[in-house]
Formats: C-alpha cells, structure tokens, sequence
C-alpha cells in the first residue's frame, strides 16, 4: 500500500516580496517625497540591503502609522507555535532608522508572534522608505487584509482619503476596491461610540450597522443596536424594525417600535424568575409566531431548568 502523500507545509505570510512591489509603486505615485528620503541622515547599512538578513528582535519597533488596533491573540498563538516548528519562511520589511534600529514596513503580525514564540532574531528586508511612503505601505497592506474589524477597515480608508486628498472614487481605483465599499465603511465613522465598540468586539455585524445607519436620531441608534444585541437578531429582523420605525409620524413612536414592548419584558422576568435563569422572548414577523430562548451555563443548571419545567433530563 502506497504511503499517503505528506501535503506540503503552507508558507507563512501572503508573499510580501510580490506584494510591496505594488504597494511600493501606488506608494511612489501617491508620495511627492522620494522613496529613498532620509531625514535622519542614518548611515544605511548597504549589504542588508541587498538580501535577506537576520535582525535582532531587540532592534525592530513597531510601524508606528500602523492602522490595526487590535491583534488575535488566538491567531498569534497559532502562528507562534507554526514559526516555533517551521521557522519564518517570508521576512518582514523594514525600514533602517538608526544605528541598530529598524521600523517594521510589513510584517508586524509575524513579527509579534515571534517575539511569543522567543526568537531572538527574525529575517528582513531592509528597504529605504520615506514617512509618507511608510504611511501608504501600512495603509494598503493592512486594507486588504480580511480579518481587520469593520472600524480598523473604515479608519484606514478615512485615513488614506486624507492623507493623499483622494476621493472615495480615486482612492478605490487605487485599492482595487468598488467605490460603495468604501463609501459604506466610512459611513460607519458617523455611529455612536457604543456601537462602533460592538463593531471592533464583533457582537454587531457590519450588516447590522448599516441598517441602523438609516434611523434619524442617535438614541434610536444605540436602542435598536442594544435590541439586536440582547434579542440577537438577524440582519434583516433589524433592517424589518428600521423599515418600521421609519414609517412613524415622530421620533417617540419609532423609539416604541424599536423597543421591545413592555409585555414582553415583563413576561420574560417572571420567566425568568420561575427557571433562575436568563430568558429571551423574540416575537415574530407575525405576532402569533415567536420563540423562547432560555439560556444556562452548566450541566447541573439544565438539569435544574429541566426538573422547573418538569421534565426528567435522564
């Protein structure tokens, strides 16, 4: 019997050498600064440039225009354990800024977990890049990455539009991006600080948000947004109660809409109360249709649900 075939081990990184070629050209064409601008006037060192090199951890910072505010912790331990069996297979980019000092281009994830995995160097890539450029490399790298949080993606889109004074319809032929996309990340810019906080934690979708996008008021806004939290509810159970509420003479009798009505809380207490545990009652489309949902957090509270509503969990 033929040995099954071993798959190959997947390279870490997304082929950053390809990549900054492009990002290094829309850079230079969105720059008025040459590529090769040095402030500081820093002796850079010329056979680091030529090839790959191994830089100590200890000499390597953060891109300091880094978009991204948030990191996975659970995805940098994955990647950690990956660079502790096979090692780092793409190098970072980075940029010299002073004797024994380096700025991280691209990179910084595989960066950050190998710092968790105890290396003591890591291999680059040292190229010459000046401020501006720096700016647009993190932009762009970061952009197109599919796990940034719907905010990370909007403040990196604001940021670009401002910082080359692009249009949302020049700044997508730039990205390779329809121009709606960026157009509905950025709007996502004008909610409330409450939910653009369920947006960076991932409670709220970015679906959801641009349903709520459409009420009038800010207060409405943060209550449908708490609702859809608290009821769970679909993208198109919230985009039903917009349609709703924005079909109302004022701004009181939306709010009525979107809340749940006094009833229902109040049968969901004494519900609640009789089983000890939390209780949602999400009412259907139609109101002879809905559903019940009682929530516990151990074998022994089921049990304890079960035997409340008496049925035998054995």
């Amino acid at each position: 019997m033929n040995a099954p075939k071993k798959d190959k081990p997947k390279h870490l990184g997304r082929g950053l050498e390809s990549l900054m070629g492009s990002i290094i050209n829309i850079g230079q064409e969105l720059s008025s600064t040459p590529a090769a601008e040095n402030k500081h006037n820093v002796p850079i060192d010329k056979d680091l440039q030529k090839s790959r090199a191994e830089i100590a951890v200890s000499e390597i910072v953060p891109n300091p225009f880094q978009p991204r505010q948030t990191w996975n912790d659970d995805q940098l331990k994955d990647l950690s354990n990956s660079i502790k069996e096979n090692g780092i297979i793409q190098p970072i980019i980075v940029r010299q800024k002073g004797i024994n000092k380096y700025e991280i281009i691209a990179g910084e994830r595989r960066f950050r977990a190998a710092q968790l995995a105890g290396l003591d160097k890591v291999p680059a890539m040292v190229r010459p890049t000046s401020d501006s450029e720096m700016l647009s490399l993190a932009l762009i790298e970061n952009i197109h990455r599919a796990d940034l949080n719907p905010m990370e993606r909007a403040g990196a889109y604001q940021k670009f539009l401002e910082t080359f004074s692009l249009t949302q319809e020049q700044a997508a032929q730039k990205l390779g991006e329809d121009r709606s996309v960026i157009a509905n990340h950025i709007r996502l810019l004008s909610l409330p600080n409450e939910i653009k906080q369920m947006l960076t934690d991932g409670s709220l979708s970015m679906g959801h948000a641009r349903a709520i996008l459409a009420l009038p008021t800010e207060d409405l806004k943060k209550k449908l947004a708490n609702r859809a939290l608290a009821g769970r509810l679909s993208v198109r159970e919230v985009e039903r109660l917009v349609r709703i509420a924005l079909t109302q003479k004022d701004n009181a009798t939306a709010k009525a809409v979107i809340e749940k009505p006094a009833h229902i809380k109040d049968l969901e207490s004494k519900i609640r109360g009789r089983l000890g545990t939390n209780v949602k009652i999400i009412a259907g489309k139609k109101g002879s249709r809905g559903k019940i949902i009682i929530e516990y957090y151990s074998l022994d509270e089921f049990d304890s649900i079960a035997e409340k509503l008496g049925v035998n969990s054995d």
